[in-house]
């Protein structure tokens, strides 16, 4: 009977810490202000410092860190496929695909090579291609893992007719998302067919969880319900915020100097 009670006691308090380390706030100083933040769907955080990847767990554990100093400063990193990263440089106009050991699976790839020189936005596809929005024509072109066309459309600002002046975009579910803020988010599917637009304008990028767009505006998570058209909001009261990310049914609160993560 006695040794019943031990048992009992020592799983009451064992449970009881599992409960309080999941529920307990995980905080991670960036190592400068203001740096960008991606978050992929196992929860991993990415930090991006200029020339530095830095990578960290769902319990924002140092995993790895990546940094190609000669291309300069990383200007975006698509983290839709955890398994394979996109690393953007900008000024240099060249990519690079990294794994989820940040260890590099391919060489740089030139896009002014493959006859790109301005180049505004990239983004990874499915089946290891990924897609551009080439600026001086407003076309999307859409590669495979060697860099030959799959897919190019014509001129999107004659097509339909818009002002489309793009600043994000990414692939989720076989379609392609492109955010013009005067215009609201434009859909493609992935032979570069506009499909439609969804109306939220202003913004500077989202997230496409379920078909669902998250994204941060007005102190507020805002979440666009493709099915019913309805957006849904979590309003945040702590005005040092500057964005919210919304994975595994956790809150990753991104200030300038670092990130918290609470259910």
């Amino acid at each position: 009977m006695k040794f019943k009670s031990i048992v009992i006691f020592v799983f009451v308090v064992c449970c009881s810490f599992v409960f309080q380390t999941a529920d307990k706030p995980i905080s991670i100083a960036f190592p400068e202000k203001n740096c960008s933040v991606k978050i992929d769907g196992f929860g991993n955080i990415y930090v991006i410092n200029a020339m530095q990847l830095i990578k960290y767990n769902s319990l924002g554990i140092l995993q790895k860190s990546f940094s190609v100093k000669r291309y300069g400063k990383i200007d975006f990193v698509d983290v839709s496929n955890p398994l394979k990263l996109l690393v953007y440089y900008k000024d240099f106009q060249q990519i690079l695909f990294l794994d989820d050991q940040l260890t590099a699976t391919s060489n740089m790839i030139s896009l002014e090579n493959i006859g790109y020189e301005q180049t505004s936005l990239i983004c990874n596809s499915s089946n290891n291609s990924f897609w551009l929005y080439d600026k001086q024509n407003n076309s999307l072109v859409r590669f495979n893992s060697e860099s030959k066309t799959l897919v190019k459309t014509g001129n999107l600002k004659r097509i339909l007719d818009i002002d489309m002046n793009p600043n994000f975009m990414i692939e989720h579910n076989g379609y392609l998302y492109l955010n013009c803020p005067k215009e609201g988010i434009m859909l493609f599917d992935i032979y570069g067919t506009f499909y439609k637009t969804i109306p939220i304008k202003d913004l500077k990028e989202f997230n496409v969880i379920n078909e669902n767009v998250f994204y941060f505006k007005d102190k507020a998570l805002n979440e666009y319900q493709a099915s019913t058209f309805n957006t849904i909001q979590k309003q945040f009261s702590d005005t040092l915020i500057k964005n919210v990310y919304w994975r595994n049914d956790k809150f990753y609160r991104i200030y300038a100097d670092s990130l918290a993560i609470s259910n």
